[in-house]
């Protein structure tokens, strides 16, 4: 699979440290997993933004649904809540102007339904329904009415004139943190712990084991997800995702990536308690510069973070709401527009930056593919 991913684009010069170990693993505080040369390429070409003029929103009432956890989330929830800041600090919309209402664990349907009737009836027009799990109430809800705009992130089931959605390539950017994981492991031996057993989150998976395996082959990686399809409390339970993470760090994987909302703050316990200077452990987070937003105890093994930018979406959909062009919007929200990436922030990563960005290069001119299933 790597062979046919990287064809025409990457010269290995190494791969995984022999040790005899199974899987192609290493001792901590060997040398590192991979050595191999970037692709070449180019540079990409710069993102833009469909709200790139400053169109004014003043007049809006904008009306959020999320997900479940909410706001204060540190991940999924909170990044879309930045974008409605942005299009506050930018396009005039008014604070007092925006409704914010969230989803319970495991709610019926009929629940989130009526959730977007209420943000219609107190008159809020467009409505960003944050999450796939609304994709059928707003289906019958947008049905209803044909009058209310409304925006859906990470669904494109729904066909409807009003409903827009904002769906991302999570693989792309999985792809280049699975790169970082590679170049940072010292045991050739990563993990990945996902929220729920669903299509989306698996995704995120498959981009992370590619981009991993385009530099290290025979890399070990261990996966496991913290609920099955249909229990969504996978994604806010950090104690399960405390459990989860341990057993793959007791496996010995070293450095672990989440995508598993509210639940990878028990991932990145989990990786500050077995890491020691002598055997560091390390942890990438999802969607949100989880450096800048989780707990400062942990911030340390944070290497990095896969950018979901859901605040580009939801910024870039008001700015298009307001003035008239929703077309303007791209189809996915991908490497080449600035919708999914990665963070420096911490610098932990910045020794490999030059690599990373050769892979997010050679993605956005096509010659490297990444598959969105494993």
């Amino acid at each position: 699979m790597a062979a046919a991913l990287l064809a025409g684009a990457l010269v290995m010069t190494g791969c995984a440290r022999d040790t005899g170990a199974a899987g192609g693993g290493g001792s901590a505080g060997g040398e590192a997993c991979a050595t191999g040369t970037a692709p070449s390429g180019g540079a990409a070409a710069a993102p833009t933004s469909a709200a790139a003029t400053k169109p004014d929103a003043s007049s809006l009432k904008v009306g959020v649904a999320y997900d479940i956890g909410g706001r204060g989330d540190q991940s999924f929830n909170d990044s879309a809540y930045a974008g409605i800041e942005k299009a506050v600090a930018d396009f005039g919309l008014a604070e007092a102007n925006v409704k914010e209402l969230t989803a319970a664990p495991n709610e019926p349907e009929d629940a989130a339904a009526t959730r977007l009737r209420q943000l219609a009836a107190d008159g809020y027009n467009p409505i960003i329904a944050v999450g796939f799990k609304y994709a059928t109430p707003l289906a019958k809800v947008a049905a209803e009415l044909p009058n209310t705009q409304f925006a859906i992130v990470d669904d494109n089931s729904i066909d409807l004139p009003n409903v827009t959605s904002l769906v991302f390539a999570e693989e792309q950017g999985s792809f280049l943190v699975g790169v970082a994981a590679a170049l940072k492991s010292k045991a050739c031996h990563i993990g990945f712990v996902g929220g729920v057993d669903v299509p989306l989150i698996q995704k995120f998976e498959a981009g992370y084991t590619q981009g991993a395996k385009a530099v290290a082959p025979n890399i070990k990686i261990e996966s496991k997800y913290i609920t099955p399809a249909g229990d969504f409390t996978g994604f806010q339970d950090p104690q399960k995702g405390n459990v989860v993470a341990t057993g793959e760090l007791d496996a010995g994987a070293d450095v672990i990536y989440h995508a598993a909302g509210a639940s990878g703050a028990g991932v990145f316990s989990a990786v500050k308690a077995k890491s020691t200077p002598d055997s560091p452990k390390y942890a990438i987070g999802v969607d949100s510069d989880q450096y800048l937003t989780a707990d400062p105890a942990v911030r340390d093994v944070i290497i990095t973070s896969m950018l979901k930018r859901v605040d580009v979406a939801v910024y870039d959909f008001i700015g298009a709401v307001a003035s008239n062009n929703l077309g303007a919007l791209p189809k996915i929200f991908d490497l080449k527009v600035d919708g999914v990436g990665y963070s420096t922030t911490g610098g932990q990563v910045d020794d490999i930056v030059a690599q990373l960005d050769a892979y997010k290069n050679a993605i956005i001119n096509g010659s490297i593919t990444v598959q969105s299933t494993k």
